[in-house]
């Protein structure tokens, strides 16, 4: 805030910053929707095939309901997370928190589950942790700009 009370000024790399934000948690909020609607198309195209789109879907079918409110949780916030910085709210800090904190649970949940062969990858091992970084360096990304007052 500056001394009219007005929020600071957001400098480029700020809109650079929150819209690549908002385009890769949309991507996490398509998957999600693709996954949860059982599209079977998009399944087979992320699994390599079919069979495995059935396996990747009954082993995700078989996960507990909390499992599924925590991803649904991280998913989410991160995307209500980008939309607040976007509008430059300071509450993008506290909606990429709860997404870390929901994302790491799942990802440590489904760290236990027994992979069918052909999606035990090193991609899909290396992917949670790479989606971990990512919201992350956002929330991180966000409480500097809460603190510098870009965020209102």
């Amino acid at each position: 805030m500056n001394s009219d009370g007005q929020a600071a000024k957001a400098p480029l790399s700020f809109w650079i910053v929150s819209g690549l934000s908002l385009l890769w948690n949309a991507f996490g909020g398509y998957d999600y929707l693709m996954t949860r609607t059982r599209n079977m198309d998009y399944l087979a195209s992320a699994a390599g095939n079919e069979q495995l789109a059935g396996e990747m879907l009954a082993m995700i079918e078989g996960m507990p309901v909390w499992a599924h409110v925590l991803w649904g949780l991280g998913v989410w916030f991160s995307v209500l997370g980008s939309i607040l910085l976007l509008v430059r709210s300071r509450h993008a800090v506290m909606a990429f928190l709860v997404s870390l904190i929901a994302a790491a649970l799942s990802f440590a949940y489904q760290a236990t589950l027994t992979m069918p062969p052909g999606l035990d990858s090193l991609a899909m091992k290396i992917m949670p942790l790479v989606i971990l970084i990512a919201i992350a360096f956002f929330w991180q990304f966000s409480r500097r700009e809460a603190a510098k007052g870009t965020l209102r």
